[in-house]
C-alpha cells in the first residue's frame, strides 16, 4: 500500500487521547502502516546501563515517541491548514497529492 503521508508532513491526531495535536512525521513505517509523530504518543522508557560497540550508553528514563497508526492521522493542508483528506492528480507525468478540500498542490 502507498502513503499519501511522508517524512516532513504536518499531520494532526483525529482520534485517541491526544486528539488534535499537530506535529511533524519524523519516520514512516510502510510494513506496519505506523508513523512516528514529532510529540505524540511519547513513551518513558528505564534503560539500565549497556556496553556495546566500545560506547556506553547512560542509564536513567529515556523518553521517545512511539509510532502511531496511520488511520489515527489526517494530513494537514498547507494552503488551508485543516486536516484533509488527499487526492492523487495524474493528469501531468508525475503524480503529485492535492488537497480535497481547496484543490491545492501539496507537493513542491
Amino acid at each position: 500500500m502507498k502513503f499519501k503521508i511522508k517524512k516532513g508532513d504536518t499531520v494532526e491526531v483525529i482520534s485517541g487521547r491526544e486528539k488534535g495535536i499537530r506535529g511533524e512525521v519524523l519516520r514512516v513505517l510502510p510494513k506496519d502502516e505506523r508513523l512516528v509523530v514529532r510529540g505524540v504518543n511519547v513513551r518513558k522508557k528505564h534503560q539500565r546501563q549497556v556496553q556495546s560497540a566500545g560506547r556506553t550508553m547512560n542509564p536513567g528514563i529515556i523518553q521517545f515517541e512511539a509510532p502511531v497508526h496511520l488511520s489515527n492521522v489526517m494530513l494537514v493542508c498547507p494552503k488551508c491548514s485543516k486536516p484533509v483528506r488527499v487526492g492523487l492528480d495524474r493528469t501531468t507525468g508525475k503524480s503529485r497529492r492535492v488537497c480535497k478540500n481547496c484543490d491545492a498542490v501539496i507537493d513542491s
